[in-house]
């Protein structure tokens, strides 16, 4: 983005030389030197912020970020609000740490707060720090010490440095389409002349009708608008068909630059995170919840994409929400083994738990209570899996008999696959309203999904079967038998044509809910993507852990998939090709195989969860590259 701006003005620069227009030049000149966005460049713009911080100028430090963020950060979206806010606060506090360690002068920290006040006495992350200038050596105290090393000041400057470089990165894409149109409109106003020209040297004769160019017949369609939030986009076809009309030959009269030479990498950006003109996410932040102390087996998103509720194997439940900070809502314990949990669609606030000792609990999150307990089954007690309807009216129950062994759970499972039902219950009246039939033998049902209406239900089974129900008429649509193996986890694609699934045999296959048993694309995994999963230890320690949550997941529009790993979740790009997968980008960041993974859809950007065998839950917030 800056060498684009920086040859832009070296054009004009030549262009008033050329003319003679030395007072025009002389006015561009002081006009560059007097910008505030540095033409883009983001060291310079580093650079000015740190030279108020070094002179100890608080207005300008202040008045200079409220110019950036009227004039960019302003047009992100509201998701991007909270990473904002984080890189003012710690741009606040490097300029209070610098007036201790360079000058040791408490009259300008005592000035910041002071100042301040108003604004942060309000605000949590500050509560403790109004005492920073009467401690007498805040370097040593524990809470402080921290923001005192290199470390840290180091990872706030090249945090920053890649946010606003990921930023002018989308404007970089934004200014190639104003330029585009405004080339579209010199040659639009070009045709006009020539024709206004050809029109009078041509008076009498009979009238020439000019075709406009492909480029000026489609300007609506590399238009820009603007929507309610005052954010640029580009419009595209709505008709697929549509697409190579839309293409304006303008490309040959803008040089874009490779935004690959605006790259920095950090630790702080992770794995994977570098800016690419290929890659379809960019890796702002990475989190780490770490309030459970064992093996994650669930981790869901709500539908409002606020809040998360994960299950470890000690029947731990937490209940945090990660908008704007990371916070714990709810711990529930539970006496008895819990397998399976699921959030209610309507109200978005209760909880379906489901244990191993054939109950259904109905938890209300915001009241931290109890409020019904359904009795499922007594012979078919362990509860595999739990799915709401979008109307939030009724769920589906899955209840599985006890292994041979009589044990919950049973690593490796028993190659003959156990006893099942698969239930309808009433959300408001807490009863069961029906059992669907399965064949052609009653099985144990290791995962359901509704899709966008309910009106469809997909299963799939231990027996390797895949089952589609008609929940207008409660009964089966089709089966195939789709894995060797269980199958363990299911999902209708975007536009709910197929059915995404992976199974014990290792493959990720879509089928075509059209035309039964019908793979569309195939793509076999690795063991680690699709379990049982292994963590090795010391002296000879192995645990192992059979799949049980969501195994994938897709982004809001469905042409991305998340998976599990080794060290972290795997973004691919679904094909039409062979192969069915497009590694795309590796989250990293587990020292453990990650179990379970979410995506949560509720915002544009990627909000990917991803939870490992040590019980350590990674939330990694990614930026969404618009083509």
């Amino acid at each position: 983005m800056g060498s684009a701006v920086e040859r832009t003005d070296e054009h004009v620069r030549e262009y008033l030389i050329y003319r003679g227009f030395t007072n025009t030049l002389k006015h561009l000149d002081n006009e560059i030197k007097a910008d505030k966005e540095k033409g883009f460049r983001v060291d310079k713009i580093i650079d000015q912020l740190l030279q108020f911080i070094q002179s100890f100028d608080l207005s300008g430090l202040k008045e200079y970020w409220l110019y950036l963020d009227r004039r960019l950060f302003c047009r992100l979206e509201d998701v991007y609000r909270s990473t904002v806010n984080k890189l003012r606060t710690s741009l606040y506090r490097y300029y209070v740490i610098n007036t201790i360690q360079v000058i040791r002068n408490l009259e300008k920290t005592q000035e910041f707060f002071q100042k301040q006040a108003l604004e942060l006495q309000g605000q949590a992350e500050w509560r403790d720090w109004f005492i920073l200038p009467f401690i007498p050596a805040p370097e040593q105290n524990p809470a402080f010490s921290p923001y005192f090393s290199r470390q840290w000041s180091d990872t706030f400057l090249v945090s920053l440095h890649n946010f606003l470089s990921v930023l002018f990165q989308c404007m970089h894409i934004l200014l190639a389409e104003l330029l585009n149109v405004t080339v579209i409109m010199l040659q639009f106003m070009s045709c006009c002349n020539h024709f206004r020209e050809s029109r009078d040297q041509k008076d009498g004769d009979e009238m020439v009708h000019h075709k406009l160019p492909a480029y000026v017949q489609n300007m609506d369609r590399t238009a820009l608008t603007h929507n309610c939030n005052g954010q640029i986009f580009p419009q595209t076809a709505e008709k697929k068909g549509e697409a190579s009309d839309a293409e304006a030959p303008a490309e040959a009269c803008i040089d874009v630059p490779d935004s690959s030479a605006h790259t920095r990498t950090s630790g702080g950006v992770g794995e994977g995170g570098g800016l690419s003109a290929e890659q379809p996410f960019i890796k702002l932040s990475q989190e780490e919840y770490g309030e459970h102390h064992s093996s994650i087996m669930h981790c869901r998103v709500d539908c409002s994409g606020r809040r998360v509720a994960s299950l470890d194997v000690d029947g731990v439940i937490k209940v945090w929400s990660f908008n704007p900070i990371m916070q714990t809502k709810a711990t529930i314990m539970s006496k008895s083994p819990l397998l399976s949990l699921e959030w209610a669609t309507k109200p978005d606030r209760l909880l379906l738990l489901g244990s191993g000792v054939g109950t259904v609990r109905l938890y209300d999150t915001d009241a931290k209570k109890n409020l019904y307990e359904m009795n499922i089954d007594e012979t078919h007690p362990r509860i595999l899996s739990l799915a709401c309807s979008p109307s939030g009216s009724s769920f589906v129950c899955s209840a599985a008999a006890l292994s041979r062994s009589g044990s919950v759970e049973s690593v490796p499972r028993l190659p003959i696959p156990v006893s099942g039902q698969l239930l309808l219950w009433d959300t408001k009246t807490v009863k069961q309203q029906l059992q669907f039939s399965l064949e052609p033998e009653p099985v144990a049902i290791n995962c359901t999904a509704f899709n966008h209406n309910g009106n469809l239900l997909v299963t799939g089974a231990a027996d390797g079967v895949i089952r589609l129900f008609d929940m207008q008429r409660y009964e089966s649509a089709m089966s195939w038998r789709a894995h060797e193996g269980e199958v363990y986890s299911v999902e209708f694609s975007y536009d709910e044509n197929t059915v995404f699934s992976i199974g014990e045999d290792g493959k990720f296959i879509q089928w075509n809910i059209h035309r039964c048993g019908v793979k569309q694309s195939e793509q076999l995994l690795p063991q680690d993507a699709t379990g049982p999963f292994i963590l090795s230890g010391y002296s000879g320690y192995k645990q192992v852990q059979v799949p049980r949550g969501r195994l994938f997941a897709f982004d809001s529009e469905g042409q991305h998939v998340l998976t599990c790993s080794s060290s972290g979740g795997l973004i691919y790009r679904l094909t039409n090709g062979d192969p069915a997968l497009e590694s795309v980008l590796s989250l990293g960041g587990h020292k453990a195989p990650v179990v379970t993974v979410d995506w949560c859809s509720a915002v544009d950007c990627g909000t990917c969860l991803t939870a490992s065998m040590d019980g350590k839950i990674k939330l990694s917030t990614l930026l969404a590259q618009k083509s």
